[in-house]
């Protein structure tokens, strides 16, 4: 896998390798001793080809999300943190069935992710925080962008 070029501060792409055997292959998508963010749940979602999630960011919430297919995606990071030595830098890439890769997003980094590839795509994500707090009783930490109508957050 070519690595992007990280240039906003945070941010870890990190590929990832499939061990594979004569039963079929297993590929380690989160070791605490490799990256700083601690997972507290995980989910996988499913979307469409040409379907784009995001974008949105999170006050505290860091996003560790997995791209390993069956399809492609387009990764997209703004960084809206203002006291980030890469304030107003954006990263774009693609990650998924061609080059699998976990991803690190921060707080305050608008992200998101559209399915460039011919099939369904599974992403799986293991956030540091609950979603909607314990019990489900908080609020969500979620500053949605998809109706920006400045257009700062927009996907190509």
């Amino acid at each position: 896998m070519t690595l992007p070029e990280v240039t906003i501060a945070g941010v870890e792409v990190t590929p990832l390798g499939f061990h594979q055997d004569r039963r079929g292959w297993l590929a380690e998508i989160y070791r605490n001793d490799e990256i700083s963010v601690r997972p507290v749940m995980a989910y996988v979602s499913q979307t469409h080809p040409g379907v784009a999630r995001g974008p949105h960011e999170h006050r505290d919430q860091a996003d560790v999300f997995v791209f390993m297919g069956p399809s492609d995606f387009r990764i997209y990071l703004w960084d809206r943190r203002p006291a980030s030595p890469t304030h107003g830098q954006r990263m774009r890439f693609e990650a998924g069935e061609s080059q699998p890769a976990r991803v690190v997003v921060p707080a305050g980094v608008v992200h998101a992710y559209k399915n460039v590839g011919t099939k369904e795509g599974l992403v799986i994500n293991c956030p540091d925080r609950l979603y909607a707090g314990p019990g489900r009783r908080e609020p969500v930490d979620e500053i949605r962008w998809e109706d920006d109508p400045e257009g700062r957050f927009a996907l190509d």
